[in-house]
């Protein structure tokens, strides 16, 4: 015998869940409602942290940023002396030149030259020259007040002789050394970078 009724508990619900089928259908749509949601916000975060990885990543380090520019002063530079200085891991030299070695360079011809620049060109005010420290060559560190120029720069590692104005005069660099970005802030003070 299978035709027994089914008992009916109608009386004793809500009105909200008399119907069995609507309220599976609607815990149905509000699970995959919650799942959705929580999908995408885990998406989101997942994408948020990765991008901001990648960016973070392309980004200069903290130690080369504190290096982008560099502040000297130039009272403890005695004349003709050489202060060396490291600005974005690389050797820079301040030059305090006197002014027999100032007007030594300012009379050389610039035809003598392989890479032709005036001294007046080559250092803002003519006592001071600041220069990259590294070889024009092959990179190599040279040696202040060395070599066949008097107060000029020898780079031991090929024998690039330069005089004092950081211009090439004889050995294999072809060209000046570098001239970093600079500037005076007033007489005593100046920023690379």
């Amino acid at each position: 015998y299978t035709d027994f009724p089914r008992p009916n508990f109608d009386e004793y619900r809500r009105e909200s869940l008399k119907d069995l089928k609507t309220r599976n259908l609607d815990e149905r749509r509000a699970l995959r409602s919650l799942y959705t949601f929580v999908a995408c916000i885990t998406g989101l975060y997942g994408c948020k942290a990765h991008l901001l990885h990648y960016v973070l990543f392309c980004m200069p380090s903290r130690d080369i940023l504190a290096e982008a520019q560099l502040e000297v002063k130039l009272n403890g530079i005695p004349e003709g002396k050489v202060l060396v200085v490291k600005w974005r891991g690389k050797p820079v030299f301040i030059y305090h030149r006197s002014q027999s070695i100032i007007n030594q360079e300012r009379a050389v011809n610039l035809s003598e030259l392989r890479d032709p620049e005036t001294d007046n060109d080559r250092a803002k005010r003519s006592e001071w020259l600041v220069v990259m420290g590294i070889c024009t060559h092959l990179g190599c560190v040279p040696i202040p007040n060395a070599g066949l120029i008097p107060g000029g720069f020898f780079c031991p590692c090929h024998g690039s002789h330069f005089d004092a104005a950081g211009r090439i005069r004889k050995g294999p660099a072809m060209t000046n050394l570098e001239i970093p970005e600079y500037s005076f802030i007033d007489d005593n003070n100046i920023i690379i970078g």
